[in-house]
């Protein structure tokens, strides 16, 4: 069977749509997060409100590293709605993820922020941390798939931010950056070992001299 012919436009126009709404979506997170308690204590307030800021955040934070599997997959399947829905269902990973951290979350102090930071370090030296971040740097069709590989990529960066300051503008561009640099780079042991050691030593920085870290 002869194979579909691959039009220009939406290999183009597909990751700009997803930049562009990327960009958006920061500028309503810190919008939607002025005035928030930004610290460990803080409230996640209602689930709708949570799900609302959550979705803003997820998709101003990890649309970005979803950029080249996005093109990936318009390489091979030309399709505006394939592109849409890989997008979509990578962020209804994400909700998922949101839902169930709203479940599990506990308002708490210096010494557990610090212990989940430690904890999220910890896990950057995972063999389950290194095989899903080799997974989502693959081509991969479904966006549900990518992102389940996504999650388990980042998951302990996400537990980092959730554990510091889940409202924190400066937390999530840090974690965001370090989101974009995993998918794009290759794994590199001595610069993957020297993050997850920086992320150990500041949970216990925080656990050591909580009063150096403000966490609300």
């Amino acid at each position: 069977m002869p194979s579909r012919p691959v039009t220009r436009g939406p290999v183009v126009l597909m990751p700009a749509f997803v930049v562009v709404l990327a960009t958006t979506c920061w500028f309503a997170s810190v919008w939607q997060m002025r005035g928030m308690d930004m610290g460990a204590a803080t409230s996640l307030g209602s689930p709708a409100s949570f799900i609302g800021v959550w979705t803003s955040m997820m998709a101003a934070m990890m649309l970005p590293a979803a950029v080249p599997a996005t093109l990936a997959l318009l390489r091979t399947d030309s399709r505006v709605v394939a592109g849409l829905w890989f997008v979509a269902s990578y962020l209804a990973v994400w909700l998922v993820f949101g839902i169930a951290a709203y479940g599990l979350y506990r308002e708490h102090g210096h010494q557990t922020a610090g212990g989940l930071t430690i904890l999220a370090g910890l896990y950057e030296l995972t063999p389950v941390k290194r095989a899903c971040r080799e997974r989502c740097r693959e081509l991969v069709r479904s966006g549900g798939r990518f992102g389940v590989y996504c999650v388990g990529s980042s998951a302990g960066l996400m537990l980092a931010l959730l554990a510091l300051g889940v409202m924190d503008v400066t937390l999530m561009a840090a974690v965001t950056a370090i989101v974009l640099v995993q998918k794009l780079l290759a794994p590199r042991p001595f610069l993957d070992a020297t993050l997850a050691l920086a992320i150990v030593a500041f949970g216990a920085l925080v656990v050591v001299t909580p009063s150096a870290f403000p966490l609300g």
